[in-house]
């Protein structure tokens, strides 16, 4: 059972940046509280002289990019990691700071990790560098990410068979400047947040490019890096600079594409839940001893995972699980069938105001031809527009307009009604379908665990993947 905060590190008045850094090094390595050094922990850094390192990694950054934040730097980040007293040993406290603070940073950051033993309750402190270890980048703090750092921490509690806390609450004095719960999201998380809608339901980058138009986005392709500006918003960001998850590569090869982790471990597209594996099934088609090890490791992983979802969720009971997955499926499909029905009448309106464009620029050439007794000359002349005015005439019969067509005003007016209900659609669309996947998962692998007969399992498994297949394509 751990609680977890994280808190940024900046130079302070009268201070030096080596100065904010060495103090709370030597704090978190004091001899006293971690068994004289021995429960220290260290990654790309020497633990004796990380703050040295540490500092020389941003004159490095400062160097290769040209950039200086001043007294606004943020020189490290602090992660504080508690455990329940007596549940868990100081080395395996502090393998699990070890493989948070590598979840967390992606190995991209030095960090030590400190495990302290003078409390009754064993607790690790954890300080990473703000520079990647190639000194040109920052890490990139985010909304909630005290959150982020929770869940990771939660599931690995699970993962050693220690207890989780359902509702933790944050600390008090110095160690409650908790980041993410009250710091507004910055203008790139806001655009990150707005790709993560609209790739998934972009079939072409072009139309990834349109959609985000039609959201509000200032869109310029004229670079080798596409840059947008978020709606009300001025300044334009580059997609290669909000991650490495968000450049144009990236993204082109996640449009249109929902990513599910498979019983195998890899990533595939629009493939079944994440299933927990039938061990022995897979020994008796001839898998070996480490195949079986491995398969032990990744169930275990899978029920920590589902434990931990269905404690946020509040879901005590299998029956509770099953109505509640029916019915997020059921929200997200009819969400999905009026986004689809949206997109269709904007699609409509759309060619209906270039036709009614197109029959009024030819309707003067069209009605002179006409006079002119169908001459054979007039039509070569201007068959162009003749031709452009039947077709318009084709579309509204078969339209069934008759009398008077509607006004470009009334359509232009229809069309942003239309795209304003579109976007309040969209607005709940990412939060639903990633709700109803979760549960599906979550569900599909408590069917395992509770011994749920195979056919019903695989009956429901099945309709949630065909359900997630037709509204996802």
């Amino acid at each position: 059972m751990a609680t977890t905060w994280i808190k940024s590190l900046h130079v302070k008045k009268n201070t030096s940046k080596i100065s904010v850094v060495a103090a709370i090094i030597d704090y978190v390595e004091n001899p006293g509280k971690t068994d004289g050094g021995r429960l220290i922990t260290s990654y790309q850094c020497e633990a004796r002289v990380a703050d040295h390192q540490f500092i020389l990694s941003k004159r490095e950054y400062e160097h290769i990019t040209g950039r200086s934040q001043g007294s606004h730097d943020v020189l490290a980040y602090h992660i504080r990691q508690s455990f329940k007293p007596g549940e868990v040993s100081p080395e395996e406290a502090n393998e699990i700071g070890r493989q948070l603070v590598l979840s967390f940073t992606k190995g991209k950051h030095a960090f030590v990790v400190a495990t302290h033993i003078d409390r009754a309750h064993i607790h690790n402190h954890i300080i990473f560098n703000s520079t990647t270890l190639d000194c040109t980048h920052k890490f990139n703090d985010f909304k909630r990410s005290d959150r982020a750092i929770r869940r990771i921490s939660d599931l690995l509690c699970a993962e050693h068979g220690l207890s989780v806390i359902e509702n933790p609450a944050p600390s008090k004095g110095s160690y409650g400047d908790w980041l993410g719960d009250n710091k507004k999201p910055t203008q790139k998380d806001d655009l990150r947040k707005l790709i993560d809608e609209v790739a998934p339901v972009s079939a072409t980058f072009d139309d990834f490019l349109t959609k985000l138009r039609e959201r509000g986005c200032i869109v310029n392709t004229k670079r080798k890096q596409p840059s947008l500006i978020a709606p009300g918003w001025k300044k334009p960001f580059r997609l290669d600079t909000l991650g490495e998850d968000y450049t144009e590569a990236a993204i082109r090869a996640r449009l249109g594409k929902v990513k599910i982790i498979t019983s195998g471990g890899d990533s595939g597209t629009r493939s079944a839940p994440n299933l927990l594996i039938d061990i022995q099934a897979k020994i008796r088609e001839g898998k070996g001893a480490g195949y079986e090890q491995w398969a032990k490791i990744f169930n275990l992983k899978q029920a920590a995972r589902t434990l931990i979802f269905l404690q946020e969720q509040g879901i005590d009971s299998y029956e509770d699980l099953k109505r509640k997955t029916a019915a997020a499926s059921n929200e997200f499909d009819a969400l999905s069938d009026k986004i689809k029905s949206a997109d269709k009448k904007l699609k409509e309106i759309a060619e209906l105001q270039k036709q009614i464009g197109t029959y009024g620029k030819t309707r003067a050439v069209f009605d002179a031809y006409k006079r002119s007794g169908h001459d054979r000359a007039f039509y070569d002349a201007n068959a162009a527009d003749i031709i452009l005015h039947r077709a318009a005439k084709k579309f509204f019969d078969a339209q069934g307009f008759k009398g008077k067509l509607p006004s470009i005003n009334s359509l232009k007016q229809e069309y942003a009604t239309t795209l304003a209900e579109k976007k309040k659609l969209y607005g709940d669309y990412h939060k639903l379908r990633d709700s109803s996947k979760e549960l599906a998962v979550a569900k599909a692998n408590a069917d395992r665990l509770l011994g749920v007969t195979e056919n019903a399992q695989n009956r429901d498994t099945q309709q949630t993947a065909q359900r997630r297949e037709t509204h996802e394509l």
